[in-house]
């Protein structure tokens, strides 16, 4: 019996993509289908990493196509395929490095870096390509949060290589310096610093380069969002007043750059007492959440005020690698989906499309 393929892309229709509530086939994220006889073989080709829910997403699209009349074995390879997205106007993008996204908070102690290497994390987990750039040159931490020491290697004394722990890769101005020396530089030699780092490190084709940006809206953290392309911006913030305060600067100065704010991330949002279970919002209650209403931007989660995400950081070992079963890596793999899924739906970056155009006058 001869497989109408009208029919198979109707039923595969059926399937949605749980992460965006879209099918596979208007999307267009459907591609090379092969029908032959009673055999169906085709690609789904998605613009995010999330390769925990392969095999579910497989099972359902096989199903579907087995629902139809004829078909008796059925193919599908899932991929992965992030792209380059838009970024600043005028900004270039950076050599083997498709999506930059800052992530940063108006005030210090928030928990900003901690948010930054379990979001990564969560991100090479899922099948990404990842890196951090540590760009707190002042009090730099990625170091100690990703167990790595030891200075970076050069092959041709120009550029660094990146250290690697956990899949994910690593620059950072504390692998440069040793580890009780004070950064007594001035806004320019900072600045400066951060851009080599930025820009002579030999980054392997990533899909993401997470930047964890140093805390305030100075003239580090402005020359940083005009220089380096975004492709957006993740807040962090805890539920307390004077945090949301300096979080609030933080947002107008990507606005005023030109940086998207992908969401924002509420920190040490409720305490739970070990021993008893009662619950006590210490920094109060639903800030964040308030503030991202306010804004009209996404509130991408809440995590708890937890000891064990401290230990894990502080170890080498930060909660995502530590727990990856956990409820807490539950909610930093939640929000790093979250945060790939709003990358997946902004403009792409077609600059390297266009040739350059060359002006020369004949003599």
């Amino acid at each position: 019996m001869a497989v109408e393929q009208q029919a198979l892309l109707q039923a595969l229709q059926t399937v949605q993509d749980p992460n965006t509530g879209k099918d596979f086939v208007s999307t267009r994220a459907l591609k090379n289908l092969q029908v032959q006889e009673g055999d169906v073989s085709f690609d789904v080709e998605l613009g995010y990493p999330c390769q925990s829910q392969h095999p579910a997403l497989r099972k359902a699209l096989i199903a579907a196509a087995k629902g139809v009349p004829g078909v008796e074995n059925v193919s599908v390879h899932l991929q992965t395929k992030v792209v380059a997205h838009a970024v600043q106007r005028g900004v270039q993008l950076l050599p083997k490095v498709k999506n930059i996204i800052a992530v940063a908070s108006g005030k210090g102690g928030v928990g900003k870096s901690t948010t930054t290497v379990n979001l990564a994390l969560a991100l090479a987990a899922e099948g990404a390509q990842v890196g951090i750039l540590d760009a707190d040159i002042y009090g730099p931490s990625q170091p100690m949060m990703m167990g790595l020491e030891g200075r970076p290697e050069s092959t041709d004394g120009q550029t660094m290589e990146p250290l690697v722990n956990h899949g994910v890769q690593v620059i950072s101005i504390g692998f440069l310096v040793d580890k009780d020396e004070a950064m007594i530089w001035r806004g320019p030699m900072a600045t400066q610093a951060l851009d080599q780092l930025l820009r002579q490190t030999n980054w392997k084709d990533l899909d993401y380069l997470l930047v964890d940006m140093p805390p305030g809206t100075g003239d580090i953290q402005l020359t940083l969002s005009q220089r380096v392309p975004m492709t957006g911006a993740v807040i962090v913030t805890t539920p307390q007043d004077i945090a949301l305060l300096d979080a609030r600067k933080g947002i107008k100065m990507f606005e005023k750059v030109g940086v998207p704010i992908l969401g924002l991330v509420e920190n040490m949002a409720v305490y739970c007492c070990p021993n008893c279970g009662h619950t006590e919002h210490i920094f109060g209650a639903d800030g964040g959440k308030r503030m991202a209403a306010e804004y009209g931007m996404d509130y991408l989660g809440a995590l708890p005020l937890n000891m064990q995400i401290r230990v894990q950081a502080d170890s080498g070992t930060p909660t995502v690698v530590a727990d990856p079963d956990g409820e807490i890596a539950g909610i930093y793999k939640a929000v790093a989906r979250q945060v790939a899924l709003t990358v997946a739906a902004k403009a792409k970056d077609f600059s390297s499309k266009f040739p350059s155009i060359k002006i020369s006058q004949d003599t």
